[in-house]
């Protein structure tokens, strides 16, 4: 088998995957939270986040997080909303009560007589429509006005109530309006909260008869909860269009805030399972870091109401560490606290069960967690429980201490612990190797001619040789701590050639012991025939084992038989795409000798003879003398003509530096730059000549 490099590398990957499931457990709000909000519900360039509705989500998002934002997106917000109650009669009800909500929940200053135009339009919506979206804004704007310190009251408001009510369905669900024939969940949820609405804002009670029948509704609704296996719970639609379809994200959230909100104002007690109190608790968790805005403000929203009501305050337990050490003699330890993070009342967790990763049970002894108050843990040590490495499922019971409320006899039951919760934990430990040999054996008799006994603890290293009528044979054990027989996820064994060339074997194991055996003579194919030696490592690895390992254990000298014309090739051996990057091979140049030149002497007088015309010239130039009648007397023109002069001698020593030192375009560099200074000067003294002679002329 080759290939073996990438086998082996991606042997990590699939240690790491084993794990990583076990990451993913339920835990409170924290500031990864804030950070996602801070993100998604970013300003736009021009200060504002979008629409009322999107708006609101952002404040009252920030408000639950506690997350500062800077005033002017305040201001803006606040102004924004001021300009929508300015026109009440204008505005839908839908707009009125998100700017309703984002004043109360900022705070921000408007004139309070605005108020009765908005209250007097909502009214007015409440009497004229019968759509349960209307019905819901209207009612939920007349709240948030009350809820900021105005007087509203609702006259009628049993009509009202009757007119939502009749929407309601035998199922717990509600349609939008009397025209609906499909009934929805989410319909379900603002139908609740605009009940809870409408009770607030009465200025008498409500029937008591239909405040027990809206508690049945809702005991209906629960019934239609859908859940997964891990004990979350959640609400989604069924047969809705799908235009009204809002996924469970937003169902759940809108059935969360309808409950809560009925619960608040009911004078009687909903008969909902804790169970799925916490389920939906641990649904909106579970989403961990939300992709959308919309989610966000739904999961938030809904982790508060849930925190923040006098009916159901569910307790999240979540387990400080999945992965035990049982070298590092690891505590089980467990924190129990509320969605947010916040200290749960005085309650004893109890250990109830473990179950192996096949269903055994292994413990059903009833083991209570001690509690560390300096860190709000709960902590078990699980050596008493003889557990062996690998996956557990382990059960736990939260209890509230209803003794330390003695005034409160109901505190217990506020709280929703779910029963029983389980968590999946992950032991791990180091593996021992026992046991192991490695072998040549004959190809017909099997018998053995030679085994090396091999101990991993040792630095030992076994030298094997075989033909291709022999066979190889490699034999061990594994065992846990407790010495139990240990089957890893991954056993291969890999003979890797002088020339790079690797061969990956899959090591077969049972419940007594791993062996594997390669015979030579169905392999040679797959060898490439290719003789020579070759290294032994074995690589052993579990996500369960501390000491996986890949071990060098030796080499093997291998006799393979001749490769016939149409045998199979080796393949090309992958090549380093860093290696391009390394340093290059040095490159040794001879040069070209030298010609042969003539004698010194020679060459000297052959340079004498060149220099004699002009040394005659020279002296002829001497016996003649010179001519300097016609060089001007005046200053100005003196200066120029010995310039000019100067110029003249400076070409003549770029001529002579060319031939000695310097290369043509430094020279021609130079030239360019005294031609122009020679056209200048020797202007100037030719043009003083000129004009010397015309005057004698003339003269």
């Amino acid at each position: 088998m080759a290939g073996g490099r990438s086998a082996l590398a991606t042997l990590v990957l699939l240690l790491a995957a084993a794990v990583a499931p076990l990451s993913c457990s339920v835990r409170p709000v924290s500031d990864a939270h804030r950070s996602a909000a801070a993100e998604l519900f970013a300003a736009s360039p021009d200060g504002s986040f979008g629409n009322l509705e999107r708006t609101y989500e952002a404040v009252r998002t920030f408000q639950i997080l506690e997350v500062e934002k800077d005033k002017s997106l305040t201001g803006k917000a606040c102004k924004l909303a001021a300009e929508k109650l300015a026109f009440p009669s204008s505005s839908p009800a839908k707009d009125l009560f998100h700017a309703v909500r984002i004043i109360s929940v900022l705070r921000c200053s408007v004139d309070s007589s605005g108020y009765d135009d908005v209250a007097a339009r909502l009214k007015a919506v409440i009497k004229e429509t019968n759509s349960l979206l209307e019905l819901y804004y209207s009612v939920g704007g007349l709240l948030s006005i009350k809820e900021q310190g105005h007087n509203i009251v609702l006259p009628d408001a049993d009509s009202a109530f009757h007119a939502i009510k009749a929407l309601s369905q035998n199922d717990g669900r509600w349609r939008y309006d009397t025209n609906s024939v499909e009934s929805s969940t989410f319909a379900a949820g603002i139908a609740l909260e605009a009940l809870a609405g409408i009770v607030s804002l009465a200025n008498a009670e409500v029937d008591p008869s239909m405040i027990g029948v809206v508690k049945n509704d809702v005991v209906k609704l629960f019934d239609t909860i859908k859940s997964y296996e891990d004990g979350t719970f959640y609400f989604d639609e069924e047969h809705v269009d799908a235009t009204e379809y809002k996924g469970p994200i937003t169902t759940s959230a809108s059935v969360v805030r309808g409950v809560t909100s009925f619960a608040n104002v009911a004078s009687v007690k909903l008969n909902i399972p804790g169970e799925k109190i916490l389920g939906l608790a641990k649904f909106f968790l579970a989403i961990g870091l939300p992709g959308s805005a919309k989610d966000c403000f739904n999961q938030i929203e809904s982790l508060s109401l849930l925190e923040n009501n006098r009916a159901f305050v569910p307790l999240i337990l979540s387990l400080h560490s999945k992965v035990l050490s049982l070298t590092s003699k690891d505590q089980l330890k467990v924190e129990v606290t509320t969605v947010f993070g916040y200290s749960a009342p005085p309650l004893r967790v109890n250990l109830v069960q473990v179950l192996g990763s096949d269903s055994k049970v292994i413990s059903t002894e009833n083991k209570e967690l001690q509690f560390d108050l300096d860190n709000n843990v709960h902590y078990l040590d699980i050596s008493p429980l003889k557990i062996d490495v690998g996956k557990y499922s382990t059960v736990f019971e939260v209890l509230v201490n209803c003794i330390n409320f003695p005034s409160e006899p109901e505190h217990e039951t506020i709280y929703a612990t779910g029963g029983r919760n389980t968590e999946t934990i992950f032991v791990t430990g180091l593996i021992k190797v026992d046991n192991m040999e490695i072998g040549i054996s004959d190809n017909d008799a099997g018998t053995v001619e030679s085994v090396q006994k091999i101990d991993l603890q040792k630095d030992t290293s076994v030298s094997l040789s075989a033909n291709h009528l022999q066979k190889l044979r490699l034999t061990f054990q594994l065992s846990t701590p407790l010495g139990n027989k240990f089957k890893p996820h991954q056993v291969f064994l890999k003979l890797k050639h002088e020339n790079n060339v690797e061969h990956l074997f899959v090591v077969p194991g049972t419940a007594r012991q791993f062996k594997i055996i390669l015979d030579f003579l169905g392999l040679v194919e797959k060898f490439y025939y290719i003789s020579g030696k070759y290294d032994l490592e074995l690589a052993v690895g579990d996500a369960a084992m501390e000491n996986s390992f890949l071990r060098a254990l030796g080499h093997l000298e291998l006799d393979l038989p001749e490769a016939p014309e149409r045998a199979p090739h080796p393949p090309a051996q992958a090549v380093d795409p860093f290696s391009k990057f390394g340093p290059k091979e040095e490159i040794s140049h001879i040069f070209r000798s030298p010609e042969k030149r003539p004698p010194k002497e020679l060459s000297l007088a052959f340079m004498g003879l060149t220099l004699l015309p002009f040394v005659g010239f020279l002296i002829v130039l001497v016996r003649l003398g010179v001519n300097l009648k016609n060089f001007p007397s005046l200053p100005a023109p003196a200066a120029f003509a010995s310039l000019f002069h100067a110029g003249i001698g400076a070409v003549l020593l770029l001529y002579v530096l060319f031939w000695v030192k310097l290369d043509l375009f430094t020279t021609l560099k130079y030239l360019s730059f005294l031609g122009v200074f020679l056209v200048f000067v020797g202007h100037s003294a030719l043009s003083y000549l000129s004009s010397t002679s015309t005057k004698h002329k003339t003269a």
